[in-house]
C-alpha cells in the first residue's frame, strides 16, 4: 500500500489530506504531519487582535476529523525532509517513511532580518494566533494610553491583504472605544503604491484603498524600507524608483504591527534541488518538485517569483483559493502517479479575496491571480464584511466535517464561474 505524507497541518495540509483521501479512497495510507493536534484559522487573526474573537472560537480539533477519515495525525511536528531517502524525521527522534510527500508548512517568519522586529521585541504580530493574543494585550494598554500607531508590512513581505484588514479593523475598534481622535495612524508598506498587494493591483484595489485610508485619516508611506523598531518609533527609508534614498521617516508609534517576510521553515531550508535561496519549494506547474518526482507542495511554501522590478522587494501573495487550486491539481496528479501515469493536472491559480475592515470592507478576484488576467475585479461593501463572517464558520465547519469540498461549494463556484483546475492540459 502506497504512502502519502503531508507536512503541514494549516490550510493547505489539512485540506490537501481531505482531498487525497476523497481522490485515493481506501487504497493509500495519508499521514498528517505537524505541530501539534489543533487546526488555527489564520484570517481571523485580526479579529483576535482587538477582542471579536477568541481562541476557542477559530480553532478545531483535527483527531476526531482524521480519526473519522483514516489519516493518521503525527503532532510531534517535522525536524528534516531527507529526500533522497524517502523519510522525514520528527523532533521526537521518529522518522516516517513515504512513498509521496506534500510539503504544506507554511512559513518561517523572518522577524530576525529588522533590528527590533518582532513580538517578543517591538511589534505586534497576527501571523500566529498566540501572536494575536498578544496583540490584544497590547491593544488594550493602547485603548488605556492612547498615542500613535503604526501598520503595514516590510520590505520582503509577501501577503499584504491582513496589514490593510488589520488597519481598518483596528481604526472600527479604536473608534468603538471613542478614542480613534487620540490615535494617529500611519501605513507603511513596501509596496510601490497602496493597493498593489504583490499583484500589482487587482481592478481598483489603488483608488478603492487609497480612498478608504483618506476616509479612515490613515496616512501612508509607500515604497518603505525599514531600517528598526524602537520602542517609540518606527524608523524607515522611503525609496525612490532608481533605488536612492527619497527621504528617511521616523514615525512615532506606541503601537507597531507590520508584517513580516517570509521564508522556508528550517524542516526544509538548504536542501539542494528541493528548494531556492530563500527556503522555498521548488515547482513545476504541476505543483511537482523537479528533482525530487515523488514530492509536491502547495501553499506559502511554494517558490513563486515576484511579478516584477519594484524599488523594495515585494513578495506574491497565496491567498486561500489560490492554494485550494494547487491542492486539487496535486490531488490529481499523485492519483495519476499511484495510477502508473504522468502528472498532467493544473491548478487555476484564481484568487478570491474578502478583505474586511469589520464593518465593511473590500472584495477582489484575479483570474489567474498573476496578471495578464481573464478576470480583474474588485468591489466595496459592508456585504464584504458578512460574507467573511460567513466563509469563516463555512471553512471551520469543513475542517470539522473532514471534507475539501462538500457538493454544495462545488456547485458554488461553478454557478461563478470559478474553477481549480484549468480546464484543458496538454503535455509534449
Amino acid at each position: 500500500m502506497k504512502r502519502i505524507a503531508v507536512l503541514g497541518a494549516g490550510l493547505g495540509g489539512t485540506i490537501m489530506a481531505y482531498e487525497l483521501r476523497d481522490r485515493l479512497g481506501r487504497e493509500v495510507e495519508i499521514h498528517l504531519l505537524s505541530k501539534g493536534a489543533t487546526y488555527s484559522f489564520v484570517p481571523s487573526n485580526p479579529w483576535v487582535a482587538v477582542g471579536w474573537r477568541g481562541r476557542e472560537e477559530i480553532e478545531v480539533d483535527l483527531r476526531p476529523a482524521c480519526a473519522k477519515r483514516n489519516i493518521t495525525l503525527h503532532s510531534q511536528g517535522a525536524a528534516r525532509v531527507h529526500p533522497a531517502e524517502n523519510r522525514v524525521e520528527m523532533l521526537d527522534g521518529t522518522a516516517l517513511d513515504y512513498d509521496y510527500l506534500v510539503i504544506a508548512t507554511g512559513p518561517d517568519l523572518a522577524f530576525d532580518e529588522i533590528e527590533g522586529f518582532g513580538p517578543h521585541h517591538h511589534t505586534q504580530s497576527v501571523c500566529h494566533i498566540d501572536h494575536a493574543l498578544a496583540a490584544k494585550q497590547a491593544f488594550d494598554k493602547l485603548v488605556a494610553n492612547p498615542g500613535p500607531v503604526v501598520i503595514g508590512a516590510v520590505q520582503g513581505a509577501s501577503c499584504f491583504g491582513p496589514a490593510y484588514e488589520f488597519a481598518f479593523i483596528l481604526d472600527k475598534a479604536l473608534r468603538d472605544a471613542k478614542i480613534r481622535d487620540r490615535v494617529p495612524m500611519t501605513f507603511v508598506t513596501s509596496e510601490p503604491y497602496i493597493g498593489h498587494l504583490g499583484l500589482d493591483g487587482v481592478g481598483d484595489t489603488k483608488g478603492l484603498l487609497e480612498s478608504a485610508m483618506r476616509s479612515k485619516h490613515i496616512k501612508w508611506v509607500t515604497n518603505a524600507r525599514v531600517n528598526r523598531f524602537e520602542g517609540d518609533k518606527v524608523v524607515a527609508e522611503e525609496i525612490n524608483e532608481d533605488g536612492s534614498i527619497k527621504a528617511t521617516h521616523e514615525i512615532p508609534s506606541v503601537y507597531t504591527m507590520m508584517l513580516p517576510a517570509f521564508r522556508g521553515v528550517e524542516a526544509v531550508r538548504g536542501i539542494e534541488g528541493l528548494t531556492n535561496p530563500r527556503g522555498f519549494i521548488l515547482v513545476d506547474k504541476h505543483q511537482q518538485n523537479p528533482t525530487f518526482k515523488n514530492i509536491f507542495s502547495v501553499g506559502v511554501c511554494v517558490a513563486i517569483p515576484p511579478m516584477g522590478k519594484t524599488p523594495v522587494p515585494v513578495g506574491v501573495p497565496k491567498t486561500g483559493f489560490m492554494i485550494e487550486s494547487m491542492v486539487t491539481a496535486t490531488a490529481h496528479n499523485i492519483a495519476n502517479l499511484v495510477a502508473g501515469e504522468e502528472a498532467n493536472a493544473q491548478g487555476t491559480w484564481n484568487a478570491v479575496c474578502l478583505a474586511d475592515f469589520g464593518d465593511g470592507g473590500i472584495a477582489f478576484v484575479a483570474q489567474p491571480q498573476l496578471p495578464p488576467r481573464n478576470v480583474n475585479w474588485s468591489s466595496q461593501g459592508k456585504w464584504v464584511h458578512a460574507a467573511k463572517i460567513g466563509f469563516e464558520k463555512y471553512f471551520l465547519y469543513k475542517v470539522k466535517l473532514g471534507k475539501s469540498e462538500p457538493f454544495y461549494e462545488k456547485l458554488a463556484l461553478q454557478a461563478l464561474g470559478i474553477d481549480k483546475l484549468k480546464a484543458v492540459s496538454f503535455d509534449t
